[in-house]
């Protein structure tokens, strides 16, 4: 072997490593398991813990929420406590219902295909479902035991996430994050299949397993050439959809615009809103906006998920809105609620981990 293929098998062998999974989740902080890269965010819950003197002080910060929105929470309950106008029309699916009672539920409640089906308690995108005809509604219902919603599926061509929050003892909240997402997308050229194109580009490729297994068929189309084809319609960042960075719009006039949502619901004082709009100059203007969940104390600033932001910006922006939560605990607990006990945290996890259990994961 010349030195000329030595040098070519070496080249080979580490373009390999680069563009492996492996490398590709090491490489970027946003892929590492959660019980790695979550280990400063419990030791800062700790520590407000312990200035708190409460464990689980954090859920009387939002007491008309279930342990504050941490873990167990019913979207459909704080659905019901946002503006109408904002939320797109929802029905909640109780567990055991027949499908030919569904079919009346959601024709009764305008609902036309495709609609949105997710759990009533779910996380990180977990069976949240784009259906597009009764079969598809019918085997999700079969699949999963569990109460869950059917939710109209909302077309507006921006998803955001926008951190707000309000102390219970001011007029005016503040918005500390907007995270812009962009879901994701090959464009073909109109020789290569999807699976393919999905594996120049490191975000698609660590979704191909996935699917493998859900759509096939998709994974065999070769897109014309300049087509874009959007992989995934739900924004989630464990679904592929890339997560940036978009403090700059942040003003007053976004503000005023969440506060008079926020200010509508009563004992909601910090959380997340996963909403679709026009564009965010909309949305200053008095566009639409439409609220697809809101989450409470377990939510993150999602902006940290943008690629180029680095490691110790994402701790320190979590360690501040620990901050937050903590003074609006002491404002709380000065009108007497001082949050979950230990006994009630357990009846509420138990209640948690046996509705997961009904989940269909496969």
């Amino acid at each position: 072997m010349t030195i000329t293929d030595r040098k070519n098998n070496s080249n080979g062998i580490l373009h390999k490593i680069k563009n492996s999974i492996f490398y590709i989740k090491l490489t970027n902080w946003e892929y590492w398991p959660l019980y790695i890269v979550n280990i400063p965010l419990i030791i800062t819950w700790l520590w407000f813990a312990i200035k708190a003197r409460k464990l689980f002080f954090f859920s009387a910060v939002n007491p008309v929420i279930e342990t504050g929105g941490m873990w167990g929470e019913s979207k459909y309950n704080i659905l019901k406590r946002i503006p109408e106008k904002n939320i797109p029309i929802t029905v909640f699916v109780e567990k055991g219902i027949k499908f030919p009672q569904l079919l009346i539920k959601i024709t009764e409640a305008g609902l036309e295909y495709p609609v949105i089906a997710k759990p009533d308690i779910g996380e990180r995108g977990i069976l949240v479902s784009k259906i597009k005809n009764d079969q598809e509604l019918e085997m999700y219902l079969n699949a999963n035991s569990i109460d869950f919603l059917v939710q109209e599926y909302i077309s507006l061509p921006m998803e955001l996430s926008v951190m707000h929050h309000r102390l219970p003892d001011q007029s005016t909240g503040e918005v500390t994050s907007i995270c812009i997402k962009e879901t994701l997308k090959v464009i073909g050229d109109g020789k290569l299949t999807v699976k393919e194109l999905m594996k120049f580009i490191p975000r698609a490729k660590l979704q191909i397993a996935r699917f493998e297994k859900q759509f096939p068929k998709l994974l065999k189309q070769i897109p014309g050439s300049g087509k874009v084809v959007e992989l995934e319609p739900i924004g989630n960042h464990c679904r592929g959809t890339m997560f940036l960075n978009g403090n700059e719009y942040i003003d007053k006039r976004l503000t005023e615009v969440f506060d008079e949502i926020a200010f509508q619901m009563q004992n909601i004082y910090y959380g997340r809103f996963d909403i679709k709009c026009n564009s965010i100059e909309d949305i200053k203007n008095g566009g639409k906006i439409k609220i697809m969940e809101y989450n409470g104390i377990g939510s993150e600033p999602a902006h940290i998920y943008d690629p180029s932001f680095p490691l110790l910006k994402k701790y320190q922006a979590i360690y501040f809105h620990w901050k937050i939560i903590y003074k609006i605990y002491k404002i709380q607990k000065k009108k007497g609620l001082k949050g979950m006990s230990i006994k009630e945290t357990i009846q509420r996890m138990k209640v948690y981990f046996n509705y997961k259990k009904h989940l269909h994961l496969d």
